[in-house]
Formats: structure tokens, C-alpha cells, sequence
């Protein structure tokens, strides 16, 4: 049979984890990831700029049925089932979604006698350091990869991650994937593809990996409620941009508190509460600084020829989404 150490050509992977046997065979370990599809409901917010029919993998993590993926494959589903790698159907439910993180939970109906991958620590993988992408297509998914970096990532919908992890070379079926480390763990979930620049070579392709130690602090809350405890940030309901420093709308929400407050794409963001924006970072900074969901964000704007002044009262983010409960019984989540 195939083994890790074979399929990602990297030495160091020997996997000696609790319960299993040294070299663990690639097969048994990728029985933990699925293949998630899900249906989205079609007056969903998310469905017009992500579909209405996504795909892609997630990773069975407890003895409960819980499957970790990236949340934008169930945000606003309807149904959801999984593929498992010996090709059987099983129907799951949406458990939970975070958005500062990025990660998505859901539960399947019925458990397969299947180990569930441990969560690893990915607190100590640093650029250089070798590890594994695997999707949900079997032991052919399986790609040998290297950290490039450990530094933040940007995205234009209101998010901002400290210490997300890229790697190369690009992964294509990225959306959910786990990246395994050399004792089998998981230190990772697919996000996004993207580009980096390495010193020395230059601009690449490469993938975001959402840290699974941000998962750990949530995990529970997930479970229990859908949604982290901890105090919500301000959401505005734009997309922005960035370029050389200079901080931009390209997109505002349907019914959002930007458009409420007649922001327009186009507009240019000079200040947060009389504190010039240095860039995009600093503008979501600025922004969380103020408070939580519902503070008054007062910013400045130029249009056209114009400053304006703005203030937008700012929202849960949550209250604009159609989340599903885990169980029947439930009333909807928020």
C-alpha cells in the first residue's frame, strides 16, 4: 500500500500518534475526509456571489459526527450531505459557523465506523516547515507542500486573520482541505487560492490555510450554539480594496448598514473616527476598536471631488444570515 511518506515525498513524516501503528498507512487516514456538498437557499445572501450548489472536502474531527470545513461550502444551507471515500452518502446537518475565522461545522446523521483525525498544533509550523494537503478525492488528492509564510491575511468582506498559514505550491480543490503535519494531525482547513511573495524567487500561487488552534477556543460554542460566545464585531456590510494605501469601496450589502448609511462603491475611506486609514488592516482595526456589533462607526469619505462625512450604525453580521439549526427541535440560530 501507499504510505504518507511515499505520497508527500517529504522523510520526516512518520506517524506515531496514539492507537495508530508507525507509517500509518495513507488510506487509513484519509477515510477522515469527506467530500461535503450543500444546497443553499436561493433568496440566501451569500447565494448570488457564491452559488446556490457548492462543493468541497471537510474533515471528520470527534466521535460525534462533527465534520470541520471552511463555513462559505454551508453558510446559508438548506441541505447538506456527505460523500465518504469509500463512496457512500450520508445526509449531515449545519451545526455552526464563525466568521472571524473563516470555519464551518456540521454533523452527519449517521457515523461511519471511522477515526476521526486529531487536531494537531499549528502554533509551531513556520515558513519552511513540510506538511500534506489532502481533499476528499482519495490517496490521488494527497500533495506534498511547504510553508511559505506565517502572516496575516487580508479579505476584501470585512476579515482579517493574525497568523494564517500559505503554502506552495497552490492546491487546486483547495475549498476544505486539510493539511496534515508529519504526525498525522490537523493543522489546518482550506480556504482561499491566492498569491505570495517569497524572498529571493518572487511572486507565487498559493493557498490560506485557517490555523486549526483557532478553532480550539470555539469548538464548544460551535457545538452548543452555532456561533462563538465571544462579543461580535462591528460589521458594515462592504467590500473593500487596497491600493497603495489607499482604502476603497467596491461593493456594498443589499439592506447592509453601508447602504443604509448611503455609502457607494467607489467611495474612498480617509478616516475612522478622525483617525486617517493607513490601509486595509488598519481600516478593520480602527473599525473593532470602536466596539461591538451595533457602536456608531464614524468614518470620512471621498466622492468625486468631496469629503463626506458618514456615520454607520453598525450590525451583528450574523442577523443578516439565514443559518439552519443542527437539530429539528431548534428554532433558527440568532
Amino acid at each position: 500500500m501507499k504510505r504518507l511518506l511515499i505520497l508527500a515525498v517529504i522523510p520526516i513524516l512518520v506517524l506515531a500518534r496514539a492507537g495508530y501503528a508507525a507509517e500509518q498507512n495513507a488510506e487509513e487516514i484519509l477515510k477522515a475526509i469527506v467530500k461535503v456538498r450543500a444546497i443553499i437557499h436561493e433568496d440566501a445572501v451569500t447565494a448570488q456571489s457564491l452559488g446556490t450548489e457548492r462543493e468541497g472536502s471537510g474533515v471528520l474531527i470527534d466521535t460525534a459526527g462533527h465534520i470541520l470545513t471552511i463555513g462559505y461550502i454551508i453558510l446559508e444551507s438548506k441541505t447538506i450531505e456527505v460523500t465518504w471515500s469509500d463512496g457512500q452518502v450520508s445526509d449531515a446537518a449545519f451545526v455552526g459557523y464563525d466568521y472571524d475565522t473563516g470555519f464551518g461545522l456540521l454533523r452527519v446523521i449517521q457515523l461511519k465506523d471511522i477515526t476521526p483525525m486529531r487536531l494537531g498544533k499549528s502554533s509551531g509550523l513556520k515558513a519552511g516547515d513540510p506538511a500534506l494537503v489532502a481533499g476528499h478525492q482519495g490517496s490521488e488528492s494527497v500533495s506534498g507542500v511547504r510553508v511559505a509564510a506565517r502572516q496575516e491575511f487580508i479579505g476584501y468582506w470585512e476579515y482579517l486573520l493574525e497568523n494564517a498559514i500559505y503554502t506552495i505550491p497552490a492546491y487546486q480543490n483547495y475549498g476544505g482541505a486539510a493539511l496534515i503535519g508529519g504526525d498525522g494531525a490537523l493543522l489546518g482547513i482550506g480556504s482561499i487560492f491566492t498569491r505570495i511573495s517569497v524572498p529571493g524567487i518572487g511572486t507565487l500561487p498559493a493557498n490560506m490555510f485557517v490555523p486549526i488552534d483557532l478553532l480550539k477556543p470555539i469548538l464548544a460554542d460551535l457545538i452548543a450554539s452555532g456561533r462563538s460566545r465571544q462579543p461580535q464585531r462591528p460589521w458594515l456590510g462592504l467590500h473593500t480594496d487596497e491600493s497603495h494605501g489607499r482604502v476603497f469601496v467596491i461593493r456594498i450589502h443589499p439592506g447592509g448598514p453601508a447602504q443604509k448609511a448611503n455609502l457607494q462603491a467607489g467611495d474612498l475611506i480617509l478616516k475612522v473616527n478622525d483617525q486617517p486609514v493607513e490601509d486595509q488592516a488598519d481600516f478593520y482595526r480602527k473599525v473593532w476598536a470602536l466596539g461591538t456589533a451595533g457602536v456608531k462607526v464614524p468614518i470620512s469619505i471621498l466622492r468625486g471631488a468631496t469629503i463626506q462625512d458618514v456615520t454607520i450604525d453598525s450590525a451583528d453580521r450574523y442577523q443578516h444570515l439565514k443559518l439552519s439549526p443542527a437539530t429539528g427541535g431548534k428554532k433558527e440560530m440568532l
